[in-house]
């Protein structure tokens, strides 16, 4: 496969969280489930420590970097040390460890923009935790858009294998989605899908359905006009464009198997109208993709999951869906490139 030799860089995430747990799990099952290779970027003495305390017969090696972590991956979880300032309880995030969550990610995008790693995963932060260390981003997704330098923020995709959703506005109240809520943003996202699809995900021609915001898609304006003056002119727009899209799709109907089999993305108007589907559809295993950066970047559709921390009963599934989406992202921009 293009880009084996190469491994996949995995942030720690919130070290009082399951991020390293589902690491070592998914270490464990590698062969099982044909995992590339990753290296950790944490700390070693927590890793230890976990699998010590679950009797995981994991061993953790420090390496010096991601081209001998990659030869270590077969007999060893490699990890780049990101020591912590005080070792973790579960479920309880010491600020003072928030330094080291954020140096993580930023080593991280350090090594995959620099060429020395596959693509970035990340595992699951605490934002709390981070706001005392200087953390002024909204989430993951903007730091990592600020890291690389963009101008616009980057798109959030949601996939499993039957579905792949994009949620125009994200983490605010339905109120504010509303207002939020532009043709322009609709077209600037879209594009920005239509490129990933073609490049990372090795779709010719993606098809791209468009939700509708109202019941019914507003049904002739009689349930709303958004469709009329928001997302209809988006839709001609992309269409202009040469982008094959359909909508607006009554949201209701749309993600239904049948349908669901004549699109290659959908574009959704707000978080949960895209987020109920895939998640009702394959809770353990969607993947949260950022779309529109200069790199490839993966992470489990997860959060840290303080009720189970430190139990060992995290399920490592979406970590292990998010190492694969990673990896094979990474082989379809290189074939881009190459063509």
């Amino acid at each position: 496969m293009a880009g084996r030799a190469r491994a996949l860089a995995l942030t720690m995430g919130e070290p009082a969280g399951i991020g390293p747990e589902v690491a070592l799990k998914a270490w464990l099952r590698r062969e099982e489930h044909d995992l590339p290779p990753f290296v950790f970027l944490g700390d070693v003495a927590l890793l230890q420590a976990l699998a010590s305390r679950h009797r995981w017969l994991v061993p953790v090696v420090e390496v010096p970097s991601m081209a001998a972590g990659a030869d270590t991956f077969s007999h060893a979880l490699p990890v780049l040390p990101v020591p912590l300032a005080v070792p973790p309880e579960h479920a309880r995030p010491d600020p003072r460890n928030a330094a080291a969550v954020i140096a993580a990610i930023e080593h991280g995008v350090a090594l995959v923009k620099a060429g020395e790693a596959r693509a970035l995963v990340t595992n699951p932060i605490h934002k709390a935790a981070l706001y005392s260390a200087g953390f002024t981003w909204p989430g993951h997704t903007e730091f990592l858009g600020h890291l690389d330098g963009l101008s616009e923020a980057p798109v959030m995709m949601l996939a499993c294998p039957d579905l792949r959703v994009v949620p125009v506005t994200i983490h605010m109240s339905l109120r504010r989605a509303l207002d939020a809520l532009t043709t322009a943003e609709i077209i600037r996202q879209t594009r920005i899908v239509h490129m990933a699809l073609r490049r990372d995900f090795g779709i010719d021609r993606p098809c791209l359905a468009i939700a509708g915001l109202n019941p019914h898609a507003g049904e002739d304006g009689s349930m709303g006009d958004e469709e009329r003056t928001l997302i209809r002119p988006a839709i001609a727009a992309l269409a202009s464009e040469g982008l094959t899209v359909m909508g607006p799709l009554p949201p209701d109907t749309m993600f239904a198997a049948h349908v669901r089999g004549t699109y290659d993305a959908a574009i959704c108007m707000y978080h949960d109208q895209a987020l109920i589907p895939i998640k009702t559809l394959d809770f353990a295993g969607g993947t949260n993709i950022t779309l529109g950066l200069s790199f490839i970047r993966t992470s489990p559709d997860h959060g840290t999951a303080f009720d189970i921390a430190g139990n060992g009963s995290a399920d490592p599934s979406s970590l292990m869906a998010a190492l694969r989406q990673a990896a094979s992202m990474a082989d379809h921009r290189a074939a881009w490139r190459a063509a």
